[in-house]
């Protein structure tokens, strides 16, 4: 689906040496490919190709679990932002991915409250 900032996400997609994200995206982007189902934007035929398509990029996106670890990380950041819960969870991911210290980091997304976050937490301006 061609949202706003189609065209530079899937330059930033294919530039990238590799892509990590918090295992909710998976509930997240379901949901959502089945509300536009529901709303009559998406076909069953689309709906199918594009989940199909989806759950292959998925199974290479490199996966942040949630845990003790990830539990304390997103108290500490809805404390300081005011963000949804599944945005809580990404922004909190991605502080574990570039604390790790082993790869350059970025962060992504077209939400304005939760890129302000991010950058909050020191991450660049992709977007």
């Amino acid at each position: 689906m061609e949202e706003d900032g189609f065209g530079r996400v899937n330059e930033l997609w294919d530039g990238a040496t590799g892509i990590a994200t918090s295992v909710v995206a998976f509930a997240e982007m379901i949901a959502a490919l089945n509300r536009k189902r529901w709303e009559g934007v998406l076909s069953t035929a689309e709906y199918t190709g594009t989940a199909t398509a989806f759950k292959s990029d998925y199974r290479r996106l490199v996966l942040v679990p949630i845990g003790a670890g990830l539990n304390e990380r997103i108290e500490t950041l809805a404390r300081k932002h005011t963000l949804r819960g599944f945005d809580v969870i990404h922004l909190a991911s991605a502080l574990v991915i570039r604390n790790n210290g082993k790869v350059e980091t970025g962060f992504a997304c077209y939400d304005r409250i939760l890129n302000e976050a991010a950058l909050k937490e020191g991450f660049p301006a992709i977007l």
